[in-house]
């Protein structure tokens, strides 16, 4: 704790000096008689000359392929609001989805994929009417056995869609064999991105010329993972109690219809708003269930829902200075 005290306190004094520099620089008399603004110093990130992603070395040496990052990475980096957003949803989904992911078989690097696809709201929902974590179509969720009603959308169901996506994205490597062209193809779907490497005669998406939204796409997912792996690097520190927690709960089987979730919720001592945060899939005030079907239903702990009555945790350490 001393070390990142006097570390905190080098970087300060570092930063008065630069100030004091630029404003003994510009702050000159204009023609008019007013002094020049000084504004906020910024600094430019530095590329690396490759990165590791999901296994698979990527090289930044090529200049197309540094400035495409660097584009990403800055708009993440001075993105403040969302970026620090996605450190405090991360820090509660992370650890059910990465042992969703390591179960399945897919690198743990695609975690970095969900924060792209939606800064890790659970409820996202876009102009092409992708939904959830993973922003899944409708006909893709069915595809990969995700129930889509108007009752029940498990798109929004966000261990059940890490599933879902994991069927795509292994689907995908048998397909490519190479991860980061996997990353591009679940942004433009697998026929398009193969059509495309027939087309322009390249065996990966890097070498693509693509739509914008594609051709950032994997940059993006990359300049996450930096982000997201070293945050104090650039500039983004969080205590434990910053950031948004897992929370546990008891589960109860649902077999028959619901007529009113608010009642259902009340007799289990939360609120319709409570069972909606913690069961993002039911859609409805009701549920219908004509066939029968099992609903697992997740009743938060009353001692989750306070931060009197609970402990913070941090899935990376490298997120928090305590």
């Amino acid at each position: 704790m001393k070390r990142i005290i006097l570390l905190v306190a080098a970087l300060m004094a570092t930063t008065v000096v630069m100030h004091a520099q630029l404003k003994k620089e510009y702050s000159k008399q204009s023609s008019t008689g007013a002094s020049s603004p000084v504004f906020g110093v910024t600094a430019s990130p530095d590329i690396p000359m490759s990165v590791t992603f999901a296994g698979e070395k990527v090289s930044f040496d090529r200049l197309d392929m540094a400035e495409r990052l660097d584009r990403e990475l800055t708009g993440i980096i001075y993105g403040q609001t969302t970026t620090e957003l996605c450190f405090k949803r991360a820090n509660r989904y992370f650890p059910a989805l990465a042992k969703i992911l390591k179960d399945q078989g897919v690198p743990q690097d695609f975690l970095y994929l969900a924060v792209t696809e939606s800064s890790m709201d659970y409820n996202a929902y876009s102009s092409a009417k992708a939904a959830g974590i993973w922003q899944l179509l409708a006909g893709t969720a069915r595809d990969y056995g995700l129930e889509v009603g108007d009752d029940v959308d498990e798109r929004f169901d966000p261990e059940k869609s890490t599933v879902a996506a994991c069927k795509y994205l292994k689907a995908a490597y048998k397909k490519y064999g190479h991860w980061p062209t996997v990353a591009a193809s679940y942004n433009a779907g697998m026929q398009r991105l193969s059509n495309e490497l027939s087309k322009q005669q390249v065996d990966n998406s890097f070498d693509l010329y693509l739509v914008q939204e594609t051709s950032r796409y994997v940059f993006r997912i990359i300049a996450y993972k930096l982000v997201m792996e070293s945050p104090k690097r650039y500039g983004y520190r969080f205590s434990r109690k910053n950031l948004y927690q897992p929370v546990d709960y008891t589960t109860v089987d649902v077999t028959g219809s619901v007529a009113s979730w608010v009642d259902w919720a009340k007799s289990k001592g939360i609120t319709y708003a409570q069972l909606r945060e913690a069961n993002p899939w039911i859609r409805s005030t009701r549920l219908t269930n004509a066939s029968g079907k099992t609903y697992k239903v997740r009743v938060p702990k009353q001692s989750e829902l306070y931060r009197s009555k609970r402990t913070f945790t941090a899935y990376n350490k490298d997120w928090v200075v305590d």
